[in-house]
């Protein structure tokens, strides 16, 4: 079997594999988020920096609710780390955005945060602040989940099926399934474009 066919079974695989009931709950979280007037801070870094850059465009635009990454603004995302350290820069972001408990906090992560093996502790710690002030969790995580799975009201741990190739296919299936949320009936709030042009 050449790679291209093995990446896509592995990819066939994890469809079948995938919790769906877990998706369900993470639409139901996100639908109560917006009805209440509330939030979503999406955190993630590295790829699923990228992901969760594309996802606030997409909940935005789509779902009609207000979503931030702090990994967009890069000012103060290096001023924080050059100042603070790494591991605080996006609890101190959210303690500025006064996350309250009718905001979510929305994880992209492989690992999900270990403080123990300091594994995006900045994850951690923005999640122990977001329990303090009662906010949801959700995320699309990927190996055990980590602390996010620990933690989350509605999580989705993309099943391994290979361990060669737990990274892409983890913020790979991030977008599978935000693209599935902010098309889910329950959440979408506006047509996409090209949908619109085929009619």
């Amino acid at each position: 079997m050449n790679y291209t066919k093995q990446h896509i079974s592995e990819a066939v695989e994890i469809l079948q594999k995938i919790n769906i009931d877990a998706i369900e709950k993470m639409a139901d979280l996100v639908a109560g988020i917006k009805q209440s007037g509330g939030r979503i801070f999406f955190l993630g870094v590295g790829g699923s920096a990228g992901n969760c850059s594309h996802a606030v465009n997409d909940f935005r635009k789509i779902v009609g609710i207000e979503s931030y990454a702090p990994t967009d603004n890069v000012s103060e995302l290096t001023a924080r780390t050059n100042d603070e350290g790494w591991a605080t820069v996006f609890v101190e972001w959210l303690k500025t955005s006064k996350l309250c408990a009718k905001d979510a906090v929305f994880v992209f992560s492989v690992g999900g945060g270990n403080l123990e093996k300091n594994i995006s502790p900045n994850l951690v710690l923005a999640l122990q602040h977001a329990k303090t002030v009662g906010a949801k969790i959700t995320g699309v995580v990927g190996r055990d989940g980590g602390y996010t799975a620990k933690v989350a009201d509605a999580c989705l741990i993309v099943p391994t099926v290979n361990l060669e190739t737990i990274t892409p296919h983890s913020e790979a299936f991030q977008a599978v399934v935000w693209h599935l949320l902010v098309s889910h009936p329950k959440l979408k709030a506006n047509q996409t474009k090209w949908e619109l042009a085929v009619k």
